[in-house]
């Protein structure tokens, strides 16, 4: 039996999901809709604990870095350590995620 691991954000995940809610209502949607979208993130962000390996490994950015897409506008970058997976960002809106993290920079989409 394959056990599921806990899914833990880094601080820099949390203000990810902030950021895209805050962009989504600024750019003219509904806080319902923005919240509904932050909630599905959130619930594949929590199903990656059933398979942490199935993310694309991106060693070539970060040692240990895996990314998973979400509905085609976002991209979930974690890691494995230990029985944890920790969510380190959640790319939103096409941003260049690869050279934001190689750069260490900020995922603020407006």
């Amino acid at each position: 039996m394959i056990q599921r691991l806990e899914i833990e954000y880094r601080d820099s995940a949390g203000n990810d999901l902030t950021n895209i809610l805050k962009y989504i209502v600024e750019a003219g949607g509904s806080l319902d809709a923005a919240l509904r979208f932050v909630l599905r993130i959130e619930d594949r962000c929590q199903s990656i604990g059933n398979a942490p390996r199935g993310g694309r490994s991106r060693d070539d950015i970060m040692p240990g870095l895996r990314t998973v897409p979400f509905e085609h506008s976002a991209v979930i970058a974690y890691v494995i350590e230990g029985d944890r997976v920790f969510i380190v960002n959640v790319f939103y809106g096409g941003r260049d995620y690869e050279t934001m993290m190689r750069e260490g920079g900020s995922n603020d989409p407006s």
